[in-house]
């Protein structure tokens, strides 16, 4: 475009130099060719302004874009914060995207579907792979157990403990316990009567021992399974007492507060609290990392069937569809609101990296054809211009 520009203006120089000192119908084609000379001229030198300066020469109010780039990069970074990185606008957005049912789409293909169950698993599994014992040792040691140390435990501890009695979340492990406890007691007879005969007086007869010891054992065993089969077992209803007063106590009474902080205490300071932690942590991340290769394992199956009936549900529930829409909509807008003007600092922190010369190309690769077509129109325009000029001219 700008050989084309260039070429008009040689074009119209040629025109007027070969019509110069003419009269009659050629003085109209002089006069015409010797203002689009001008008007090609000025309006290359506006063009050319722009970007660079003319010839070279350091003229006043030229190159405007390399010396401005600074203030380009923030207007435009203003230009986009104000109209694009607004909380209402990209809330819309959001909103009428539709992004949950697109979700849902998406993920109802068991490829798709399969390739995230894939993609996370391998990335789990890297994450877990390069967490080594010593960061879990020091993570333990400098970041965990003094801040346990630090902070008082009892009134979380009692609220949690309270939460959980008034919730009866515990019945079922009184239930573990005392079948476990029974099974215990009918495996172990013989070794329980025989302690309570060893125990018993030495001038009692042998029979009596016996009797006494079957009848303990048989009385256990009733107890205890009375205990597993009756909800509402005094025995029971004594633990809830026990438990809601230890809740209780934990929130409010100074005395077993200070008794349990003691005993966190205790228990922080054993050495065998690092290592413990250590061993868990590896038996876990084990467990994890064999269930996360194992491509057809019960891990991997029931994530790829909780993600295919997440994808049937965003699909045909609307309710939480709309729940998860508004959801993207309020963390972009919440996003936006706070961290837009960050966001938008990208543009001035990239423009500001570029020099002056690179700019300056960049911009004229996106509008220098048009601006060429001013030079071109200019061209044109200024010799339609001279034409008239000159024909009032001679009218007068």
């Amino acid at each position: 475009m700008r050989v084309v520009a260039t070429s008009l203006l040689a074009i119209a120089a040629i025109v007027y130099v070969a019509t110069l000192g003419e009269h009659g119908a050629l003085d109209y084609v002089n006069a015409a060719a010797e203002a689009a000379m001008v008007g090609a001229i000025a309006d290359w030198f506006a063009v050319t302004a722009l970007f660079r300066h003319p010839l070279g020469l350091p003229i006043p109010h030229t190159a405007i874009i390399p010396r401005r780039k600074a203030s380009l990069g923030e207007s435009l970074q203003d230009f986009v914060a104000d109209n694009f990185l607004r909380e209402d606008v990209v809330r819309e957005r959001v909103l009428s995207a539709g992004v949950a049912r697109q979700v849902g789409v998406w993920l109802a293909d068991e490829d798709h579907a399969r390739r995230v169950v894939d993609e996370g698993a391998r990335v789990l599994g890297d994450g877990l792979s390069k967490i080594k014992r010593d960061d879990v040792a020091l993570v333990v040691q400098e970041a965990i157990v003094p801040r346990l140390a630090e902070e008082p435990l009892s009134p979380a501890a009692g609220q949690l403990l309270e939460e959980i009695v008034a919730d009866h979340a515990h019945t079922g492990l009184v239930d573990l316990a005392m079948t476990e406890l029974l099974r215990w007691l009918e495996e172990h007879g013989g070794e329980i009567t025989s302690i309570v005969e060893e125990r018993a007086p030495w001038w009692t007869p042998q029979w009596v021992d016996v009797r006494v010891s079957e009848r303990i054992y048989l009385e256990a065993l009733r107890f205890v399974h009375e205990i597993k089969t009756t909800p509402d077992h005094a025995a029971r209803q004594a633990l809830d007492s026990w438990l809601r007063d230890l809740a209780h106590n934990l929130q409010h009474d100074p005395d077993t507060q200070a008794r349990a902080e003691r005993l966190k205490e205790r228990v922080l300071t054993q050495p065998q609290v690092v290592g413990t932690s250590i061993a868990l942590w590896d038996a876990l991340r084990r467990a994890l990392l064999s269930s996360l290769q194992d491509s057809e394992g019960l891990l991997r199956s029931r994530v790829l069937q909780e993600l295919l009936s997440i994808a049937d549900r965003l699909q045909h529930d609307e309710q939480l569809a709309g729940r998860v829409d508004r959801t993207l909509a309020d963390v972009a807008g919440y996003a936006v609101t706070h961290y837009g003007s960050q966001v938008a600092t990208i543009i001035s922190a990239t423009v500001d990296r570029w020099d002056g010369k690179e700019t300056a190309e960049r911009v004229e690769l996106h509008v220098g054809r048009d601006l060429q077509f001013i030079r071109i129109n200019g061209t044109v325009v200024g010799g339609l211009a001279g034409l008239v000029i000159h024909t009032l001219s001679q009218l007068a």
